[in-house]
Parts: C-alpha cells; sequence; structure tokens
C-alpha cells in the first residue's frame, strides 16, 4: 500500500472533508466511530458540578471582613486548589482504584448515582455538594475570623470539588487511552479553575446583578444537564456489569 492509499483510508470522504485522525486529536473522549464531533462531555459535567455561581453566596459569607489583598489570596488559592484536586484525580485515581480492588463498572454505577443525587440536590437549588450543616457554616467562619484560609476547606472541599466532581474526573479518565487525553482532562481542570477564579473575582457584581433567585434558576439548569449526565454514566456502567442489558 502506498502513501496516497493509506491517506486515503484514515480519511473521511463524506461531506465534511475531514480527516479522522485529525479529529481524533480534538476529541480524546470519542468512540472511534464518532471523532468528526468534538466531545465536551466531561468539561460541561465538571462545570455542571463545581458551579461556581452557587458558592458565590458561602465565598461572599466566609470573607466578610477579609481586605482586598485577603480575598484575592482567598481566591487564588481556591482555584489552585480545584485544579490540583482535578488534577491529581485525572492522573492517579484509577490507580487508586486498583489498589483498594474496585473496578471501574462498580465506581461508574456509584459515581453516576453519586452524580444523580448531586442533580438532585441543584434541581431544589442547592450546590451540587449538598449545603453544610449550620455547625459546618460556623467553624468556616470561625476559621476565616482566626485569620486562617478558608480556601482548600471548606471553599474547594467540599464545596466546589466533593465527591462527586472526583468521580467524575476519575470515570473520564479510564476513556482516556493515551497521555494526551489525560493532558487534556487535566486541561479542563484548568477551564474549571479560571472559572472559579472568575466567579470568585466577580462575586460581588454577580449576587448584585443574578440575585438569589438568578442564581437559583441556573443552577436548577445545570442540574437538569447534570441528571441527563448521570443516567448516561450509570448506564455504560450497568451495561459493562449486565451484557444482557446491551440487548
Amino acid at each position: 500500500m502506498n502513501a496516497d492509499d493509506l491517506h486515503r483510508d484514515r480519511c473521511d470522504v463524506g461531506h465534511t472533508g475531514l480527516c479522522k485522525q485529525s479529529a481524533f486529536h480534538l476529541s480524546p473522549f470519542l468512540p472511534l466511530s464518532t471523532h468528526c464531533t468534538m466531545d465536551l462531555k466531561p468539561l460541561i459535567t465538571l462545570v455542571a458540578i463545581v458551579n461556581p455561581l452557587a458558592i458565590v453566596p458561602f465565598f461572599i459569607h466566609y470573607t466578610q471582613g477579609f481586605d482586598a489583598e485577603q480575598r484575592a489570596q482567598t481566591i487564588r488559592t481556591a482555584a489552585f486548589s480545584a485544579f490540583v484536586v482535578i488534577a491529581a484525580c485525572a492522573l492517579i485515581g484509577l490507580q487508586v482504584l486498583d489498589f483498594f480492588n474496585i473496578s471501574l463498572q462498580s465506581f461508574q454505577v456509584g459515581g453516576g448515582l453519586l452524580l444523580l443525587l448531586s442533580a438532585m440536590n441543584m434541581l431544589n437549588a442547592r450546590p451540587a455538594e449538598d449545603r453544610p450543616h449550620e455547625a459546618a457554616l460556623e467553624a468556616g467562619a470561625a476559621k476565616a475570623a482566626m485569620g486562617n484560609s478558608i480556601a482548600v476547606v471548606p471553599l474547594t472541599i467540599p464545596l466546589l470539588t466533593g465527591p462527586a466532581a472526583m468521580s467524575t474526573v476519575v470515570i473520564y479518565a479510564d476513556q482516556a487511552a493515551s497521555f494526551w487525553q489525560h493532558l487534556a482532562l487535566v486541561g479542563y481542570g484548568v477551564v474549571v479553575a479560571v472559572c472559579v477564579w472568575g466567579s470568585f473575582s466577580m462575586a460581588k457584581p454577580i449576587a448584585r446583578v443574578l440575585g438569589k433567585t438568578g442564581i437559583n434558576v441556573m443552577t436548577r439548569l445545570m442540574g437538569l444537564i447534570l441528571a441527563a449526565l448521570a443516567v448516561e454514566v450509570m448506564a455504560g456502567g450497568l451495561i459493562k456489569i449486565f451484557p444482557v442489558l446491551a440487548g
């Protein structure tokens, strides 16, 4: 087979005229049969779960009395911590599952169920990770009053990147078959960190413009999207555990 034949075999000769090999580099999470479109499900799912807009009221609550420098430092730390959690789950999450001898199929069903519960919380206008109890709110406020950073706990964990976000990253990491695909997932973590930084930086204008009602509406819309994605994740795991369901 000469080079021209090889090139023709690798390229799509349909109306798009696009090379499937090139499309693969744009869509690392797609199956081979659908390389001509770009799948943003991992990014959409992560943004829906993290949903920094829903955490803006908590950020404002915890940073009351902070000066501009303290608030800016809290924002930077929270955004960076969110990226670190997502990157760690993408790169070593599967190894952790192997260490505890947990099959990905079981984790996929459990993670999908957790996503569905998170979506139900959001449909009730609550953050993906359920609202902390009053004691947790008071502990966070006391921590902030003592001058300690509240950027990692409770803002990043569990409010921004809790168990639902972590399990989602691990599930999608299993679909990444190469280093570059894992790198793309880590890159989605960068996008989430930017969203966190932007939302917290504009916390007061966002709260003033959207108000509580506007934030609740956006949270419900994110919850509806997340519920549909959760069903897909659970269905994929159940089909692997019970192949008869595929028929």
